[in-house]
């Protein structure tokens, strides 16, 4: 079991003592979240509240995520990072490409990249981008970073993003997973078609399902045996901690097969029951419930590292 650490909501003063803290206490990861405004009126109801209100108040900081993430890796050595989520299709390819990878390489390769289409017509429309094609463009902008994050001479010629021959430096040391954050049809597809998934607040049920679906759309494209990451932010510990729990389908049977080994025999009520969700060979990742700030993470986060 790993262990990872939202930043969302902190001081930004606290954010790289956090993040060394959470090294020094055996965290895996740090996740940060993403919005570039918080506007006073909203044209679009928050999707997942059923009030249609948001989860935090005006006024709450929210540093720019690759930003911050370069600040803290280069305070740490072994710590990753990724996002909860960004928001992709807001913002323009070849600038996201260039932060991402950037990050990447000052990092040494500890760069995780979690997106979502987001929610927010207000944000789109002050980032001059399209609302209602952000899902296609994700997908073409994806096949874009791809490209970009190679360092060779490439080029694009899509239906919302095209340019002749260009290079693109630094490149990152590794290959950066992208993960899908989102639970909707057309978020567990996408999420089907990259790395991983990231889901919002919901029920242990919920998350089970959406697993499954996943699970369907990843055998439909043949990619049922492949390794992918599964994050779940389960409802139950949304009083208690700003969490998220990742788990891993792993090449030897995924999580049905390590249910079937005895490690995690009742995933709904496990996710619902308890703080820790104990799912995965190895290399899951979880996060330390009720970690609120640097002391509660010097008191308690020790002892987080593999067991």
């Amino acid at each position: 079991m790993k262990f990872v650490l939202s930043a969302a909501f902190n001081d930004p003063q606290h954010l790289i003592p956090l993040a060394v803290a959470a090294e020094q206490c055996g965290f895996a990861a740090m996740s940060f979240p993403d919005h570039v405004v918080h506007p006073e009126t909203l044209d679009t109801p928050y999707p997942y509240t059923e009030d249609g209100s948001r989860r935090w108040e005006a006024f709450t900081p929210w540093v720019d995520p690759w930003v911050a993430i370069g600040a803290c890796a280069a305070a740490t050595t072994s710590l990753r990072f990724t996002n909860n989520v960004f928001v992709l299709a807001m913002r323009n390819p070849f600038l996201v490409a260039k932060a991402v990878a950037t990050a990447a390489a000052l990092s040494q390769g500890r760069v995780t990249l979690t997106l979502g289409v987001g929610w927010s017509k207000v944000e789109y429309r002050l980032m001059q981008q399209d609302f209602h094609t952000r899902g296609k463009r994700t997908d073409e902008m994806i096949e874009v970073l791809r490209k970009l994050f190679s360092g060779e001479m490439v080029e694009h010629h899509g239906r919302f993003y095209d340019f002749e021959r260009l290079e693109m430096n630094p490149v990152p040391p590794e290959r950066i997973p992208i993960w899908v954050g989102g639970i909707s049809k057309a978020a567990l597809q996408r999420a089907a078609r990259n790395d991983g998934w990231l889901s919002d607040l919901q029920t242990g049920a919920e998350i089970a399902s959406c697993i499954d679906r996943v699970r369907a759309e990843r055998a439909a494209l043949g990619r049922q045996h492949e390794v992918a990451a599964l994050a779940f932010m389960p409802a139950s510990l949304a009083p208690v901690a700003r969490v998220t729990l990742l788990a891993v389908d792993t090449e030897a049977g995924g999580l049905e097969g390590i249910c079937e080994q005895g490690m995690q025999p009742q995933l709904i009520e496990r996710v619902e029951a308890v703080d820790r969700l104990f799912l995965v060979e190895a290399p899951g990742l979880a996060l330390e419930p009720g970690t609120r700030g640097i002391d509660d993470l010097a008191e308690g986060g020790h002892g987080c590292s593999d067991e």
